[in-house]
């Protein structure tokens, strides 16, 4: 497993008061699953640490870096880390595999970005009816999300022609080329799209993810660290907080953070996803206790949960650290992912 580690560090006038707060003064290990800064509300969690969130909770993380969720949880479960971002279906498959000591308790970034995007003929997700609509592959996970955001709009598959076409990129690119008539693409796809002549964004990623609000991501910890190092967690899900409050507030503190770190990425693309993230931001934690089950329920719709016992949301998510933080830091009024019990 490739794995790089960047973080934060105590700074001297606080390093005396603090590290008796933490076992031997261990840093606090946030596994993560990209090797940089990405181009989606995930970055808060590299932003919080750059940005010295974490040090201001007294809280000493150090980032571990790794490429996807399979490496993240055999970092966490061999011990290398204490938090991880992972997939909330790969969650509930360990739980339903005899690890009910696994718990999310925090998302930084609970959506996918995907939106629908189609020629300028088509003004309405209403007049995709005999439309060309291309998708990965019959089942796969753009073609049930949308299916789901189509239905609420009273259509169907049968509604639409189905072209099967891979990978977004690869429908990116037939969109472009008049070779469907619209798709489900990631927001990053649409802004890399060389040519928008004569396409729209049909559904922009906050209806899309309204009409079908599958949490894609979470924070995880062990029930170990909970009792271990519970006061350390709260100051992790309260830094996370804390700067995507700030974001929210002020997006131009994202675009300058990313403009540093990612010096790849043209400055307009920053500022269309900073305004395309205006409400994506998880200003109070990302645990939804509806959207959380919305999820399972939609998970349990796959072949991979066919005949499997069905869950309960306390079997893989922890709300109290999250609501100990909103307690004091008290919640966001208007904002979508406010718990719900």
């Amino acid at each position: 497993m490739n794995v790089t580690k960047t973080g934060t560090s105590l700074g001297l006038a606080l390093g005396v008061a603090l590290l008796g707060s933490t076992a031997m003064g261990e840093p606090f290990r946030l596994i993560v699953t990209h090797l940089e800064p990405p181009l989606v509300p995930n970055s808060i969690q590299d932003m919080a640490a750059d940005r010295g969130y974490f040090e201001e909770e007294g809280v000493e993380v150090e980032l571990v870096r790794v490429q996807q969720t399979p490496s993240a949880v055999a970092a966490l479960q061999s011990g290398e880390g204490e938090m991880a971002n992972i997939s909330v279906d790969a969650l509930v498959q360990l739980v339903l595999g005899g690890s009910p000591d696994m718990r999310a308790v925090t998302s930084p970034n609970k959506s996918l970005p995907f939106l629908i995007a189609s020629s300028e003929e088509i003004a309405s997700p209403e007049d995709l009816a005999g439309a060309s609509f291309g998708v990965g592959r019959i089942g796969s996970l753009d073609y049930t999300l949308s299916g789901e955001v189509l239905s609420g709009y009273g259509l169907a598959w049968d509604d639409l022609e189905l072209v099967a076409l891979g990978q977004p990129s690869v429908r990116g690119q037939a969109l472009s080329a008049g070779q469907v008539d619209a798709t489900t693409m990631s927001i990053g796809v649409w802004s890399e799209l060389p040519d928008q002549t004569g396409l729209h964004i049909l559904v922009p990623q906050d209806a899309y993810y309204e009409a079908a609000p599958v949490v894609n991501k979470v924070n995880v910890v062990l029930q170990e660290t909970l009792d271990e190092r519970g006061g350390e967690v709260e100051g992790v899900i309260r830094a996370l907080i804390r700067a995507s409050r700030d974001v929210a507030d002020n997006p131009q503190l994202w675009v300058d953070y990313m403009s540093e770190v990612r010096p790849d990425v043209a400055p307009e693309t920053l500022d269309m996803l900073a305004e395309s993230f205006a409400g994506g931001w998880e200003v109070n934690g990302g645990l939804n206790a509806e959207e959380l089950q919305f999820t399972q329920d939609f998970l349990y719709q796959s072949e991979d949960f066919a005949d499997q016992r069905e869950v309960t949301l306390e079997e893989w998510v922890d709300f109290g650290p999250v609501d100990n933080v909103l307690a004091d830091l008290g919640t966001a009024e208007g904002a979508s992912d406010m718990p719900v019990r």
